[in-house]
């Protein structure tokens, strides 16, 4: 598929570079996004590369696609995979348990058992607001760091994230800002005064500025969620500017020499939409985008027969009365043609407005990708579109 004004997408040359370290894939849901990461992650290996594939999707996708069994928060290495050195390996990112082993490792052994066990805590790591996204800036974090640990030989030096659908993608980049808001926040601070001022003095501390203040929210919350509550911040209060300084230290590292985004679309109105929110707003913090990859586009080898001239011919053969099969497939012909235009339209309004995002296409596959296999064609469609 033509995309006119774009300049062309090198992503062997960006896979093959020793010093891209971390490749995220963005993009609206249904655009092939898991599919693109996955693909990525395998021709890269397959080159050389030892890769892990970060998923945030919750999907099986990825899974059935590297003929793996189930992914955890555990990297899991793809048997059968990788020469010359290269290995791929594959987790799904679990938000709890990657909450808890924050927890188990930087917080005292029995205060990390307190928080482990309070119900608050249980109710913030698994469905609070943006702990998805907080939990995945951690695992990145986690993975760049076994990156750059001295000493022995790394498991990988290259992981490619594939993030969640639609544009939830990207909350992981207010993760920092939005957890310093909440730790920071006066109700926080409330609640952690009298812990801090500890003995005797906290009960005189705690009875003089919250009295009014938690009987109101006693009667709004319930006495147990306020206590709860109160308990996971002052058993928590000595681990937050951890979880603050390793948040604002991922989110640096996403703007970092070695780091790539690739924004993922389909040649569809409200694929190429939200692809442009994602373009814009990498733009605007500041993220390295390497360009836009373009999925399930579609071409004809037979693109000298037009869509009119297609359907004229069916016309007049349908009128003579023969060759009707001919006539139907220069129907088809002409629906294939009308489809490769459309497309084309909209990513030229796209390249229009961003003339030096630069552009990798993969073609449509004839079936869904569910295998190695299928993982490669995307792979080399991609590599291909290379002019």
């Amino acid at each position: 598929m033509a995309t006119p004004r774009s300049k062309p997408l090198d992503l062997d040359a960006l896979l093959d570079d020793a010093a891209t370290r971390i490749v995220i894939c963005c993009g609206s849901g249904g655009v092939g996004k898991t599919t693109t990461a996955a693909a990525l992650g395998l021709r890269a290996a397959e080159r050389g590369r030892k890769v892990c594939v970060l998923t945030i999707d919750p999907a099986r996708r990825l899974a059935q696609s590297l003929d793996l069994t189930a992914l955890d928060n555990t990297p899991r290495q793809v048997p059968g995979i990788g020469t010359d050195g290269g290995a791929l390996f594959a987790m799904m990112l679990d938000m709890k348990r990657t909450f808890d082993e924050i927890v188990e490792q930087h917080a005292e052994p029995g205060r990390a058992q307190a928080i482990l066990e309070n119900p608050f805590y249980q109710s913030l790591s698994s469905s609070f607001a943006g702990t998805q996204e907080y939990m995945a800036m951690e695992k990145l974090g986690q993975l760049r760091s076994e990156l750059a640990a001295d000493g022995a030989a790394q498991p990988w030096d290259l992981i490619v994230v594939d993030t969640p659908p639609s544009r939830s993608a990207l909350d992981f980049l207010d993760a920092p800002k939005r957890l310093g808001s909440f730790l920071d926040g006066r109700f926080i601070k409330i609640l952690l005064a009298p812990a801090k001022v500890g003995g005797r003095a906290y009960v005189k501390v705690f009875s003089a500025g919250l009295g009014a203040v938690t009987g109101v929210l006693s009667k709004v919350m319930g006495a147990q969620v306020l206590t709860d509550l109160q308990h996971f911040v002052t058993a928590l209060d000595t681990t937050f500017g951890g979880f603050r300084e390793r948040a604002d230290e991922t989110y640096a590292l996403l703007q970092a020499p070695g780091t790539a985004f690739l924004v993922v679309a389909a040649p569809e109105p409200d694929a190429l939409r939200e692809a442009t929110y994602f373009v814009e707003r990498l733009a605007q913090d500041g993220m390295p985008l390497a360009g836009l990859v373009l999925n399930r586009a579609h071409s004809s080898s037979a693109a000298d027969l037009s869509a009119d001239r297609s359907l004229g011919a069916a016309k007049q053969l349908t009128e003579s009365g023969t060759y009707g099969l001919t006539a139907r497939l220069l129907r088809v012909h002409a629906e294939r043609m009308q489809q490769v235009a459309r497309e084309r339209h909209l990513v030229r309004g796209f390249t229009s407005a961003f003339p030096g995002v630069a552009m990798a296409v993969a073609e449509a596959q004839a079936s869904d990708v569910h295998d190695l296999d299928g993982l490669r064609a995307v792979g080399a469609s991609l590599a291909g579109t290379v002019r």
